[in-house]
């Protein structure tokens, strides 16, 4: 069986993939800071036939990150698609002239550290699968900085860097590194960014290796894959 992380799964995008994946016969290993809410949505999904499994792991903290990937390979299988989409904090979120040290020591973390940790533990298992699927979720600010968001433009940046250099070194070994930008927050079903509209984006990435990165958007229909 083939098995999907999602690192950062919560009961709306997390869970939509979930499905979505699930559909497709992928068990589901689910990691995120809390245990019981993990726990609830695996029960949750194990009650519509999906085999999921909860994990806990704070992404600024690479060691936690490694160790749930670590544990859910031994309880589910080699992982061939790695979803990269934890929620940013606040104090990422603030304007360039209010964003300290500090403040970016936090991104650099979450957007970097973590990203990096993660790619590395799980892909000598898609080399062993002979194929895989690097996917990660980032906001508006991953495709164009602003300024009233310095601290994800600053790691954003980063991330997309590390993501694209990844698509282009992993492309001949059928492992496909993508990226999703959600410009704003989510959208209500039919908008283009609701959470079912980007699990089936994930998808399309997911089973197009040659492609880097796709769009949500406001209306049905707007998005257009993109080739790098």
């Amino acid at each position: 069986m083939s098995t999907i992380a999602i690192v950062g799964a919560g009961k709306g995008l997390g869970a939509a993939v979930a499905r979505r994946f699930g559909s497709e016969g992928f068990d589901v290993a689910l990691i995120a800071r809390n245990q019981e809410r993990v726990d609830a949505l695996a029960a949750e999904l194990q009650g519509e036939g999906i085999i999921a499994r909860g994990y806990t792991a704070n992404v600024r903290d690479p060691q936690s990150l490694i160790a749930a990937l670590d544990q859910a390979t031994q309880e589910l299988g080699l992982i061939e698609v790695l979803q990269y989409s934890p929620l940013p904090q606040k104090e990422f979120l603030r304007p360039v002239l209010e964003t300290t040290v500090a403040d970016l020591k936090g991104a650099v973390e979450f957007s970097i550290y973590g990203p990096v940790a993660a790619a590395h533990q799980v892909l000598q298992g898609m080399r062993t699968l002979g194929t895989g699927s690097i996917l990660f979720v980032n906001g508006g600010s991953g495709a164009k900085p602003s300024s009233g968001v310095a601290g994800t433009s600053i790691a954003f940046a980063a991330e997309t860097a590390f993501a694209a250099m990844l698509h282009e070194t992993l492309k001949d070994e059928n492992i496909g590194v993508g990226q999703i930008i959600i410009p704003g927050a989510m959208g209500d079903e039919g908008s283009g960014k609701s959470p079912s509209d980007v699990a089936e984006k994930l998808w399309h990435l997911h089973t197009h290796h040659d492609e880097f990165r796709v769009y949500a958007e406001e209306l049905p229909g707007a998005w257009e894959p993109t080739a790098s």
